[in-house]
């Protein structure tokens, strides 16, 4: 008999370094800006290990190399389709492998710590089944994590105002939903301002 699935999956989802940080191009030139994307990710991966089984989902093949020198496995997407698609094929992967719960991360948490990825995984398996726990961002409504028991426990709400709709869309589904409050998940870097908070939290 071979060994038990893995219940947890946490699935770091990593955009291409190539586009990266957009939103940042007054202030960052274009080769900054791709190695910013690629400390964070690798951030994120490092933060990710002994939760589970690590997936990264990947839009490029530099992504992919940086994961897999983490000794993570890799899921490449044919093309970069957004963060709702990149979850939902990261979680179809996990089901199949016998996923029960599932970890969602972004690949732009400069603060991420291995300690916070495993408080927050605490606190989602303290949760009665089903349990939508979401790590709000600063100061947009955003989702930076999310934790989901069983893992297709609500449809996907990554983007513009996130954590209401993932209110939102536990209530519908009956699911019971929180929120995870933590300084090291809460920053993501999208605006010049976040750069001027990465510093006042760094100094």
């Amino acid at each position: 008999m071979g060994p038990e699935p893995e219940s947890l999956w946490t699935i770091v989802l990593i955009k291409g370094f190539d586009q990266a940080k957009t939103r940042l191009s007054a202030v960052l030139d274009r080769s900054a800006r791709q190695e910013l994307a690629r400390a964070n990710a690798r951030r994120s991966l490092i933060a990710a290990a002994g939760s589970g089984c690590v997936l990264a989902v990947v839009s490029d093949h530099d992504a992919a190399a940086l994961a897999r020198e983490h000794g993570v496995e890799v899921l490449l997407e044919t093309q970069s389709r957004g963060q709702n698609t990149a979850a939902a094929s990261g979680i179809a992967h996990a089901v199949g492998k016998g996923a029960n719960e599932v970890l969602l991360l972004s690949s732009d948490l400069p603060l991420i710590t291995n300690i916070e990825v495993r408080r927050m995984v605490e606190a989602g398996r303290a949760l009665a089944s089903p349990a939508v726990l979401a790590a709000a961002a600063i100061g947009r409504g955003g989702t930076n994590a999310l934790y989901l028991r069983p893992p297709l426990a609500v449809d996907l709400q990554f983007g513009p105002d996130s954590l209401p709709k993932f209110q939102a869309a536990a209530q519908a589904a009956g699911a019971y939903f929180a929120i995870f409050r933590s300084d090291g998940l809460a920053l993501d870097l999208d605006e010049p301002s976040d750069l001027e908070l990465l510093a006042r939290a760094q100094a």
